[in-house]
This record gives structure tokens, C-alpha cells and sequence, in this order.
């Protein structure tokens, strides 16, 4: 990938970053355009032959009048309805057109400061490339805001306002107005206000529009294979023609009281876990971006780090005092600093819980650290920095971006990862306790007087007395010093002798490498070359969700907490400072069918990653405090249960599609408290012993050294069957309701929120081309539905359809469609839906209705081999389900060959309204 010898056009005075003690690092071109427009364009490869565009404007929330709240929003919205060149409704379908799926490629944002529109290219083509520069062109400058369009938005807009009218979008208002209760901010939520929304017309989104849309307000970062020459010109032909404007002045965020204190509030809701907030404001203080500067934030990362590491500990215990903790100071945007002790605990247990987290705060800002604690985190913090250095030529498009913005927004000016490593190592000896402890005091406001929030779903004993003088007494109790906890070492090294080959081969059409090792253990490898130092394993383990019956629906709920067990001879939390430093960890699951673990290592550190997982199946700990934060966590998730449609659907629809199978119905809490880790012990053990095995590797890798090291763990256990289980019976058996009976499940959300759900049955995913073809039915679904239910009626914000064809149930698959809308539009929603389907098995389905949903698909068939996440997926199974390369080789040609006749015959098989199960969700008070 060629680069330029140093970052072209850098001139920080034009980013405001003149304060900077830092230049970008090689391969940045900067410029500005005569009218004041701003642009960041870099050559990256990663993922090859693709590109990310993204327009930034300095337009947001805080930017609105009285009477604009939620105009910001609205005027993205309407980037999307029409301008000079692109005929209302149109740009998507030209997206579409060109293979960038609605909302996953083609999306925007609207933020309190800012608008950002996204475009990510499925293809570095120079002529995809001059369409998204038109289509940003047009959104800056072209927009018609049509009338009718406006309307039709309005009702798209007050329908993700009502998605997102939940218990935490309430409790998050009520926390801005208590912090901050002269602030702007607070009384400018993006998502806006119903009334300013509903009165918003043509003329007055226009005139924001054209108040806050100009060119010097507006930053362009293209990142992709592109030669950055052909961008710079292509940038300058689309936007030099962009009248300059003057930029209006962004209203502050604040005013913000540093003397505010003394002040409590309680709010309750039945979702919300028992949070008490100390907090205080000091005035903002802008920090230049020198060399002196990051030297102390990362001693203050440091101190944060180990507050947290001593925190977790806490919580790790088998009767935690309370489930969660953190202190920390952050800026409020450029009005306040404010720093916060947020605890969480049990419903009732408050008090303990404040006196604990107290007690480690006051215990780190008057003692300070062990040097001990200060070096487990700086070996983590230099882990993480090799790992970026090593990494650096094979960044992502999207982490490129990221940087790009610290630099648009004057933040910073990020360096490479190798000068930031060097430095790390030039300034690591003068990271000592002392100094960590001067720089938290420093940064730390004290909470003296503090302002005390609590919610949860009762309120306190004795009320904001209580509370208050609950905090005086856990300020005033004397604190000690702690002990340093003894490092060890790890202590599984040795798993026998090494395993013997008895096959070794390689597929034809991947290359892929598959190993059989005599006691049965199956090993599949693949070296790439797309991500510098990074290596994927994932371990599949015969069992997983296969163990659950009608009898114990419940055997291996557990599994995902099989790591927070620790180990016989380490527990987890000694294991966290034994590894620190090492790239290693382990996610631990029950799958459909396998027990699935799985990580992310360099090549350095594969070998003690392979022995950490042999060593988690060999003598898992079971330790009782791995259960304690799950176990406290309990009451909580069963309260936000129901609380909206969504999730009222979620916990109601396995029921109904299952005639009530408790292996697919939430079972009552008591059932829950009841599990054990002898439980899961029991259930899993014979797997853990000797269930088949099939590992998964692929990225940064040598072979021969892969295959030696899983040799020496893996291939050392006693033997193993030798293939997966084939299960039968129950076990393969998922049934679909024959009761076509509309259904109706409440919530306990807002009064004007519902949803409508259609589900038909399928089948399994036995039959490729079937397959292929509900997949393509179901993308032309979704695109019908967003044109009807979004477009046309302005019903409802993102409708959806999906299938789901089991690979594990015999004959069992799903098909589905799904709307959340106004609870007075539930049934012109329902019909709208049935009217969709029915048009699309009446031969609605045209050749750009099927172009438009295939071409996205068609993009990311294509690309699918640019990403380690999906050769893991081809490679972890190769040896025992060998047809998945097959059925991969084959999945773009069977989508190519499919025609609107096939889908329409699809639709009309399945897609038969009075087939579906129609469950409706409404609020409790309306049923």
C-alpha cells in the first residue's frame, strides 16, 4: 500500500489544533476548498477493494431555537426525501441499485453538535465514488424539502420518537435536568420535542437547513482503496461550486453551576436498578494536545484502571456488597467537568453498597496504589500498544475514520501506533504509584456536599434524609490501607505428552489445512493476510443447547459462566493478573448444537491462549463467587422484562410459536435462583471429558507452529469421540403452533407504543437453493415494507422481515414481518402489511424491486472473504460439516440465477396471511 513520504496539506491552524505538539503520521491528505469546506482523505486497503465516505456538519441539537427542537434530526431525514438532482424517494434506490443496503450501508446520525451522513462503498469504483460525492453534494446544498415529503417524514420521525420513549430515555432526561439544570443540552435531546416536530413545515426546516448547513462547518473524510490524488479532485469538482456562507455561532451546552451541591433527587421506575450518583461540577478546562498533557492522562488511566480492577473485585464475590461502581471525571462538552460515583446494588441494599464504593474511593485518593497494582495495568496498557503498533498496516477503514474525526473535531492529533508505543516506553519508568496518585487527586473533584441522585424502583427509607446522611457517615468512617494481593504463576503447562497426527490434508478450494490428532481432536487452519498480528480460534465442544430437554430446559444456562468459575488452581480474578499483559481470554457459550469458545490472540501468545482453553475444559474451578454479580443481576433483569414491545414480544413470542416448549419459554425466576454450578457440573462434565472437539484457527499464523502447539494441549487429552453426536428424537424436534388464533401480549412501556408481528412457518435449510431464495424473499420483503409502511403511509420508523431456517430442527424454519406503530394504528398497520405481502405474491415483485434487495447481498457475497470473522466461520467446522465450503462456493450463483417468478411463487407458498400467527403487543392500560 503506498504512502506519501509525510501527511499532505497539514496545516493544524485549519483544525484548530495549533496547540498540538503532534503531526499525523504518513499516508493523511488534508484541504480546504475556497468556500471554507474541510476534507481528510487516506489510501487503506483493509477491506480491499472498498471505502468508507463520510460528511460531517457542525449541526446538531444544541444548534436549534426554541421552537427547531428536533429540527437537526428531521433535516437528516430529509436528506434522504429529495433535492434538485435526485427525485424524492429516489437516492436509497439508487443505493440500492449500486449494492448499499438502507440503514446497514447508507445511514446518518444527528448528535448534539453534529449531523454525519454515511456511506460505506462495497466497491472502490471510481464511478460509485462520483455518485457519493453527488449524493453528499446534494444533501449540503441541493434539498427541496417538498411539502409533502415533510409530512410524510413527520410521521417516520415521531415514530422512532416513540420507539425510543422508553424508561431509560425518561430516567436519562431526568438525570440531564438534575445535574444540569440550566444547561442547553439538557432541554436538547436530538430526538426532539413532540410539539416543535409536529407544528415543523416545509419553510421552517428549510431555513435551518439553510442557516446551518455551510461549507465551513462541514468536514469530508474519504477512507478507502483509492488513490487520494483522483479523491482530492473528485472532492474539489463536487463541492467547489458550494457557496460560502457565513457559520453561524454554535450555542454553548452549558451554563453549568460549579458551586451547585447539596441537591437530591429521587426517581423511581419499576425497570431501573437501585443507582445512587455523587457527583460535583467544576468549570471546563481545555487541555492542549501536548506531550506533557498525554503523559497525564495516562496516569490518570492508570489510577482509573485500578479503581476499577478493585471494583470488580468487589463484585466477584460469591454475596457481592453491590453489583457495579465507577468513579470518574469527564467534560460535560466545553461547559462543566464533572465528576461522578455512580453505584449500583440489590433493590434495598443501597446502603452497603455506597459504603462500599466509598470506602474504595476515599481508600485510593488517600493511600493511593501498590506498585505492584500500577505495574499489572501498565504491562496491560503496553499489550494493548504492540498489539496496535504490529497491527498498523492492516487498520480498518473504519478505525482510519475514527482518527480522522478526533482531528476534524480539534481534539487531537493522533500519532502513528509505532510513536505512540515509543513514547509509552520512553515515559513507562516515570509511571510510578506516586505519580499516578497526584494526577487522580488533581483531575478528581472532591465530592464534598455532593449531589446525590437515586433510582431504582422503590424509593429509599427515610427518603433524601436518609441518603444524605447515608453519605456523610460513609465520608466520615476511617479507612485503611489495603494489602497487595501475591502475583502467581500460571499453572497449566503441562497436558501430557503431545498428540500424534494421524491426518494431515488440505481442501482444494480455500487451501484450508484440516488435522486429525489420535485421541480424535479435529484442528482446521487457514493463514491470512488480513490482519497484521491478530489470530482467531474458536473450539467447538459436542453438546451445547443439544443437553436442554422439556425435562431441565435450564441444564446449561450456565455455560456462558463457566470462566467466571476460574480455574482449580486459579480463580478468575487471579487469573486477570496473572495474563496481564497477554493477549488472552476466553467467551465460553452453549450453542444450537456445541459448546463454542472463542478468542482473540497474536501470534506471540497463541500458545498460552491454547492452554488457558485446554485448561478450562481439563479442571474448570466452579468457584460460587463466579455466580454472585449473575445471581445479583437477577431481580433486575426480570424487572426490565416486558417493559416495552420489543422486549414483550421477545419473552412472549417462543411460547406461542412453541405451544409453550420450556425449552423455549422464559421460565420463572425461582427456576433461575435454583442453578448452581453443581448443576451445570452434572450437565456438562462427560462433554467437558470427552466430547468431540473441532478447533478453529486463521489469521496471523504458522502452520507447523499452530498445529505443534495445539499438539501439546489438545492433542495431549486422554481420548475423545471421535465425531459429533447426531442427537435425535426430542432433542432434533422444534415444533410450530397449529393454533392460527391473533394473539395479544401487553407491555408495560408508554401508552401510545405497540407492535405487529406476522410469522409463518417454513422449514429447515436443508434445501440450498430454498434457501437462498427465502433469503433474497426476505431482503425484498423488508425493501416493500420500508416503501409502504415508512414512505408511503409514515406508519412507522423500521419495519422489518426475516428467515430463519434451522440447521438444527428438522423441517423447522420461520418467516416474519414486523412493525412497531402508533397503539391508534394498529390495524391500519396490520393491513398495510398484509397488503404488502399479498402484492408481493400477486406479482409484485419487479425486476428493480428484485435488483435493488439482491445487489447489496450480491456486494457482501463478494466481500465475504475480507474478513477473519468469516473465514473462522468456514474453518471452525471444516472437517465435520465439509459441505458448508460447498454450499459457500455456490451462494452467489444461486442468488444470481433467481427471478421475480420464483419469489413470487415463494411468497405465495408461504406468505399466506390467514397462515400466519399475528401477534399484536399493546400497553397494559389500552388491553
Amino acid at each position: 500500500m503506498p504512502l506519501a513520504a509525510q501527511p499532505v496539506g497539514w496545516d493544524p491552524a485549519e483544525w484548530e489544533l495549533e496547540d498540538s505538539e503532534f503531526e499525523p503520521e504518513d499516508g493523511w491528505h488534508f484541504g480546504v476548498l475556497e468556500n471554507g469546506m474541510r476534507y481528510i482523505v487516506r489510501r487503506n486497503d483493509r477491506p480491499e477493494g472498498t471505502a468508507l465516505v463520510r460528511m460531517e456538519v457542525a449541526a446538531g441539537s444544541l444548534d436549534e431555537r426554541e421552537d427547531e427542537r428536533g429540527f437537526a434530526h428531521f433535516v437528516e431525514h430529509m436528506a434522504f426525501n429529495g433535492s434538485t438532482n435526485v427525485p424524492e424517494g429516489e437516492m436509497i434506490r439508487l443505493l440500492e441499485r449500486e449494492g448499499l443496503a438502507f440503514g446497514a450501508d447508507t445511514n446518518a446520525s444527528t448528535g448534539f453538535e453534529r449531523t454525519q451522513y454515511k456511506l460505506d462503498l462495497p466497491r472502490a469504483d471510481p464511478d460509485l465514488l462520483d455518485t457519493a460525492l453527488m449524493l453528499m453534494r446534494e444533501t449540503v446544498g441541493e434539498l427541496t424539502f417538498a411539502e409533502a415529503a415533510v409530512e410524510r417524514e413527520k410521521g417516520v420521525i415521531l415514530s422512532e420518537r416513540r420507539v425510543r420513549n422508553t424508561y431509560a430515555l425518561q430516567n436519562t432526561l431526568d438525570g440531564l435536568e438534575f445535574a444540569y439544570p440550566e444547561a442547553r443540552a439538557a432541554r436538547r435531546l436530538p430526538i426532539g420535542a413532540i410539539e416543535t416536530l409536529e407544528a415543523a413545515d416545509a419553510e421552517s426546516l428549510r431555513a435551518f437547513w439553510q442557516r446551518e448547513y455551510v461549507p465551513s462547518d462541514t468536514v469530508l473524510v474519504v477512507v478507502g482503496d483509492f488513490d487520494p490524488a483522483v479523491v482530492e479532485a473528485k472532492i474539489r469538482a463536487a463541492f467547489a461550486g458550494w457557496q460560502a456562507s457565513p457559520s453561524p455561532d454554535q450555542p454553548a451546552a452549558g451554563p453549568v453551576d460549579p458551586d451547585s451541591a447539596g441537591k437530591t433527587d429521587i426517581y423511581l421506575d419499576p425497570a431501573l436498578p437501585e443507582t445512587i450518583t455523587l457527583m460535583r461540577h467544576a468549570p471546563f478546562v481545555d487541555r492542549p494536545d501536548t506531550r506533557a498533557e498525554r503523559f497525564e492522562a495516562l496516569l490518570r488511566s492508570v489510577g482509573a484502571r485500578i479503581m476499577a480492577r478493585r471494583i470488580q473485585r468487589l463484585t466477584r464475590q460469591e454475596d457481592p456488597p453491590l453489583r457495579a461502581a465507577q468513579f470518574g471525571s469527564s467534560d460535560f462538552f466545553e461547559a462543566a467537568r464533572t465528576s461522578q460515583l455512580v453505584v449500583v446494588s440489590e433493590d434495598g441494599e443501597w446502603r452497603e453498597g455506597l459504603t462500599a464504593a466509598v470506602a474504595e474511593y476515599r481508600h485510593a485518593l488517600e493511600y493511593g496504589f501498590s506498585e505492584a497494582e500500577v505495574a499489572e495495568q501498565v504491562a496491560n496498557i503496553r499489550a494493548a500498544l504492540e498489539n496496535a503498533a504490529a497491527n498498523a498496516a492492516t487498520r480498518s477503514n473504519a478505525s482510519l475514520v475514527g482518527q480522522a474525526f478526533r482531528i476534524a473535531r480539534g481534539e487531537a492529533v493522533p500519532d502513528s501506533p509505532a510513536d505512540t508505543l515509543a513514547r509509552f516506553e520512553e515515559q513507562v519508568e516515570a509511571i510510578t504509584a506516586d505519580r499516578v496518585l497526584a494526577a487522580m487527586r488533581a483531575d478528581a473533584i472532591a465530592l464534598d456536599e455532593p449531589l446525590i441522585r437515586y433510582t431504582g424502583k422503590n424509593a429509599p427509607a427515610g427518603g433524601e434524609q436518609a441518603l444524605r446522611s447515608s453519605v456523610e457517615t460513609a465520608f466520615a468512617m476511617a479507612v485503611e490501607p489495603g494489602q497487595a494481593a501475591e502475583t502467581e504463576e500460571f499453572a497449566y503447562s503441562d497436558f501430557g505428552e503431545a498428540g500424534t497426527i494421524v491426518a494431515d490434508t488440505r481442501e482444494d478450494a480455500f487451501g484450508i489445512r484440516t488435522v486429525r490428532f489420535a485421541n480424535g481432536v479435529m484442528l482446521n487452519l487457514k493463514q491470512t493476510d488480513l490482519e497484521d498480528d491478530r489470530v482467531w480460534v474458536r473450539l467447538n465442544l459436542d453438546g451445547g443447547k443439544m443437553l436442554e430437554t422439556r425435562a431441565d430446559p435450564l441444564a446449561v444456562e450456565l455455560a456462558p459462566l463457566l470462566p467466571a468459575g476460574g480455574l482449580g488452581r486459579h480463580s478468575r480474578d487471579e487469573l486477570q493478573t496473572i495474563l496481564a499483559g497477554r493477549s488472552v481470554g476466553i467467551s465460553f457459550g452453549a450453542g444450537d448444537e456445541t459448546f463454542v469458545a472463542s478468542a482473540v490472540t497474536t501470534p506471540r501468545d497463541l500458545e498460552l491462549q491454547l492452554h488457558y482453553f485446554a485448561a478450562s475444559l481439563v479442571d474448570p474451578g466452579y468457584r460460587p463467587e463466579g455466580l454472585g454479580p449473575w445471581r445479583a443481576s437477577l431481580d433486575d433483569f426480570f424487572a426490565r422484562l416486558g417493559q416495552t414491545p420489543a422486549s414483550a414480544l421477545a419473552e412472549g413470542l417462543g411460547p406461542i410459536l412453541s405451544d409453550s416448549d420450556p425449552r423455549f419459554t422464559r421460565q420463572p425466576i425461582e427456576a433461575y435462583r435454583a442453578l448452581d454450578y453443581a448443576g451445570l457440573r452434572a450437565a456438562i462434565a462427560d462433554r467437558l471429558a470427552s466430547g468431540a472437539i473441532e478447533i478453529g484457527i486463521v489469521g496471523d499464523i504458522d502452520e507447523d507452529a499452530v498445529i505443534a502447539a495445539v499438539a501439546e494441549t489438545f492433542g495431549a487429552l486422554p481420548p475423545r469421540e471421535a465425531t459429533f453426536r447426531g442427537y435425535s428424537g426430542e432433542r432434533r424436534t422444534r415444533s410450530f403452533t397449529a393454533d392460527r388464533s391473533p394473539r395479544t401480549l401487553t407491555h408495560s412501556g408508554e401508552l401510545d407504543q405497540a407492535l405487529v408481528r406476522l410469522v409463518w412457518p417454513t422449514t429447515d435449510d436443508d434445501d440450498w437453493a430454498l434457501t437462498s431464495r427465502l433469503t433474497l424473499l426476505e431482503r425484498v420483503a423488508r425493501l416493500a415494507l420500508t416503501e409502504k409502511l415508512r414512505e408511503e403511509l409514515g406508519q412507522t420508523y423500521s419495519p422489518s422481515a426475516d428467515s430463519n431456517q434451522s440447521r438444527v430442527y428438522d423441517d423447522y424454519g420461520t418467516f416474519s414481518i414486523q412493525a412497531e406503530v402508533d397503539v391508534g394504528q394498529v390495524e391500519a398497520g396490520r393491513q398495510a402489511m398484509i397488503e404488502t405481502v399479498e402484492a408481493l405474491a400477486s406479482g409484485g415483485i419487479d425486476d428493480d424491486l428484485l435488483e435493488r434487495a439482491r445487489r447489496p447481498l450480491i456486494e457482501a457475497l463478494d466481500n465475504r472473504l475480507k474478513s477473519n470473522t468469516v473465514w473462522l466461520g468456514l474453518v471452525d467446522r471444516a472437517q465435520s460439516r465439509p459441505e458448508d465450503v460447498e454450499r459457500f462456493l455456490q451462494a452467489k450463483e444461486r442468488q444470481l440465477t433467481i427471478t421475480p417468478d420464483e419469489l413470487t411463487a415463494l411468497a405465495r407458498t408461504y406468505l399466506v396471511p390467514t397462515a400466519a400467527v399475528t401477534v399484536t403487543v399493546l400497553p397494559e392500560q389500552a388491553n
